[in-house]
């Protein structure tokens, strides 16, 4: 059968197609596909292997109602209508846990950059700003003995809270929909309301789906709740947080800081004024930009699609219930 990747990903993905007897076809320019370029791709294969960025809603959907599969490489999938692929019978698949450590590297990262203004710091120095010591200018923040609040602690968000609790012994606290009794047993972490998340966290990083629910939810007024040495960090995605608010309550000192490895809109304007923020770490989305996790993305990517190619289950569905 013939699989459509919609952008250049490692080796590894096409072997394993190969291999297990596919005619693989990848999108070569250095560019994303539009909506319609993919659909017309797509028409003509038999499976699809797609980044989060790609819109496949119901239109999309409809139109490539033959697909055996579509198998994201990627964790999150808020940009596919589940429902949609449902009703059709298509199976959906991600690439969980593979990474896991890469993403909560980068929100430690952050954390650690924001804390110090490292960038801020590192501008200093390139801007010819680097002449004597000040005794009490560009001061940051120490870590040791503060509060971690987790906003979905899944696998990333317990990866982050082993690293925050084992070299700053911080307190972990989170906001679930249900107890991460791993995370209390290991880490004694407490589950909290998320009132009780903006007002007690040191730290506050964000590891959640982006749903309904959690769109816009760090909004002005969720800043203002914040203690005023909190460091937001978000590496899940930019829809979560209003970047119009993040950048009003940095002005008006109601938080100290924050790391971004995700914004709204991606790619950020070089002209946004969080970038020139000293107390502000901005990535351009680097969480999985690791060898071994892009390897592994491309690998469990391909295995999703062989097996739903053969019609059998996808070793990791979002959409479980298309089997019914």
């Amino acid at each position: 059968m013939k699989v459509f990747v919609s952008r250049k990903i490692p080796e590894i993905g096409y072997e394993l197609l190969k291999n297990a007897g596919h005619e693989v076809t990848a999108w070569g320019d250095d560019r994303p596909l539009t909506q319609e370029e993919l659909i017309q791709y797509a028409k003509q294969h038999h499976g699809l292997i797609c980044m989060n960025g790609e819109k496949i809603n119901s239109h999309f959907v409809n139109e490539c109602r033959h697909l055996k599969v579509i198998s994201l490489y990627s964790v999150g999938y808020d940009n596919i209508d589940i429902a949609a692929a449902t009703q059709l019978k298509i199976p959906v698949g991600n690439t969980p846990d593979v990474l896991s450590d890469a993403t909560a590297d980068i929100a430690f990262t952050l954390l650690l950059m924001a804390s110090r203004k490292a960038i801020f710091q590192h501008k200093r120095i390139l801007n010819k700003q680097w002449d004597f010591f000040r005794p009490t200018a560009n001061l940051g923040i120490e870590l040791k003995n503060k509060t971690l609040g987790v906003f979905g602690l899944g696998r990333i968000g317990f990866e982050m809270a082993k690293r925050c609790r084992g070299a700053y012994n911080m307190d972990i606290i989170y906001h679930n929909r249900s107890h991460n009794l791993q995370a209390e047993d290991e880490l004694n972490a407490r589950m909290v309301s998320f009132d009780e998340l903006l007002l007690q966290s040191d730290v506050l990083s964000v590891h959640t789906a982006l749903t309904p629910e959690t769109k816009g939810k760090f909004d002005y007024a969720a800043f203002s709740k914040m203690k005023k040495n909190c460091i937001f960090v978000n590496t899940a995605r930019g829809g979560m947080h209003n970047e119009e608010d993040l950048i009003k309550a940095l002005n008006e000192n109601l938080l100290w800081g924050a790391g971004l490895d995700v914004t709204n809109p991606e790619p950020m304007s070089p002209t946004n004024p969080l970038l020139s923020m000293p107390s502000v770490a901005v990535l351009p989305h680097i969480g999985s930009a690791t060898v071994e996790a892009r390897n592994g993305m491309a690998r469990i990517a391909a295995e999703n699609a062989i097996a739903g190619l053969k019609g059998e289950h996808l070793p990791h569905p979002i959409n479980p219930e298309v089997y019914k």
